[in-house]
């Protein structure tokens, strides 16, 4: 590889960045972090600056910004903190920085990862609400700045990794068609809830929705898994990333995760990246890009694996995934309200103030009466983003009653 790779971790104390900083600590020669970024586990935040020593650490309030400068001080680590939203997007933007791992779950990642796009950084987009709230937005962005935009999420990554060198790094000189492309197959395990019977989603808890059979994921992005609504909107990622038609993705539930995705090209030829459910690969692929890395991820055995199932989703039980192609195909800012109201939804969830059954009724409801918003510009995102999460809340209460 060349010169050492200057790193920005937005979402440092999460799962992708903690996967981020072991890659980091295999490859010390290779990067460096300049700037971590946390919001509530500020312990961890403070043990990975006092082992990597960033220039900055930037946290969402002054007071976790004092508590996590009482906790350096301690272990006489010098990282300068900052705090607020303005400090995310400086540490996205720093001259010396060339790629940002953007990784903070939910629409407070999106103004920091679009800034990193305006500024021509490589952008790792492990995010998946930038392009679900913002996605013409931020790929003018990325084409604009001249930003390099690599995917994370083990699904687009594995596209990413089989599609035609040209189409995959400038997918909107051309057309699908033009690349050769027939489908892409976004593949999906099906969660936890794969084989329950209809009638007991309704009673089902979240310790149980967050028990996801393949990946280990954080709370909310495993509830997305088991409704499906995390493969909704990679659906709609998909779309912006490739630019695809939604006609052209097709998603295919598979429940070993092994393989992650596969493109389908108009000769019949069907290629696959396989590997084992672990997300130091994509997240080395990235970094290293168009290099490769070592992970330390074990190998995967075919013979262990023995077999590979594939099975049609099934909206019924999924209906969070017929939502997200309707709010796609809709257009506007409709994706935006789908993503606020899920948010609150799989929140209240998590709270146990909702039943897991709950979630898409919530959503639809917020749909019907906000989907038409327009998409111009950030601010008419925002505020379908806002008046979606009022809406929600307001159907939950009724849904309470």
């Amino acid at each position: 590889m060349s010169a050492t790779r200057r790193l920005t971790i937005l979402g440092a104390t999460g799962s992708i960045g903690g996967s981020t900083l072991d890659l980091v600590r295999q490859h010390p020669e290779s990067y460096q972090v300049v700037a971590l970024t946390g919001s509530t586990q500020l312990d961890k935040l403070a043990a990975a600056c006092t082992e990597f020593s960033p220039r900055f650490a930037v946290v969402l309030d002054e007071h976790a910004a004092e508590t996590l400068r009482q906790l350096l001080r301690r272990s006489g680590c010098e990282t300068e903190v900052l705090c607020g939203t303005q400090a995310l997007e400086q540490v996205a933007t720093l001259a010396d920085v060339d790629t940002v791992m953007a990784a903070i779950v939910g629409a407070a990642g999106m103004p920091a990862t679009l800034a990193a796009a305006r500024a021509g950084k490589r952008v790792l987009l492990a995010n998946k609400e930038t392009l679900v709230l913002a996605g013409q937005l931020f790929m003018d962005a990325v084409r604009e700045g001249g930003a390099e935009l690599l995917p994370i999420d083990s699904e687009h990554n594995a596209i990413y990794q089989v599609l035609p060198s040209n189409f995959r790094e400038n997918p909107y000189a051309s057309s699908l068609e033009e690349a050769g492309i027939n489908r892409l197959l976004l593949t999906a395990s099906g969660g936890p809830f794969r084989t329950r019977l209809l009638s007991e989603l309704a009673a089902v808890t979240p310790q149980e929705a967050i028990r996801h059979p393949n990946w280990s994921m954080g709370q909310k992005i495993s509830v997305d898994s088991a409704s499906m609504m995390n493969k909704g909107l990679e659906v709609i990622e998909a779309h912006w990333l490739f630019n695809a038609p939604a006609s052209r993705i097709k998603v295919v539930v598979h429940p070993q995760s092994v393989i992650h995705s596969m493109v389908e090209y108009v000769d019949g030829s069907v290629l696959a990246q396989l590997g084992c459910p672990d997300m130091r690969i994509p997240i080395a692929y990235g970094m290293a890009y168009p290099h490769r890395i070592a992970t330390g991820v074990s190998r995967l055995n075919l013979f262990e694996v023995g077999r590979l199932d594939f099975e049609e989703p099934d909206l019924q039980r999924f209906p969070c995934l017929a939502l997200a192609y309707a709010a796609l195909a809709a257009g506007g800012a409709a994706t935006a309200v789908l993503n606020a109201a899920n948010e609150v939804a799989v929140a209240a969830f998590l709270q146990g103030r909702v039943r897991f059954t709950d979630i898409p009724r919530l959503i639809e409801a917020t749909l019907s009466e906000h989907g038409g918003l327009p998409a111009d510009s950030l601010a008419e995102l925002l505020e379908a983003d806002k008046l979606a999460r009022q809406s929600a809340a307001v159907a939950m209460v009724a849904l309470a009653c």
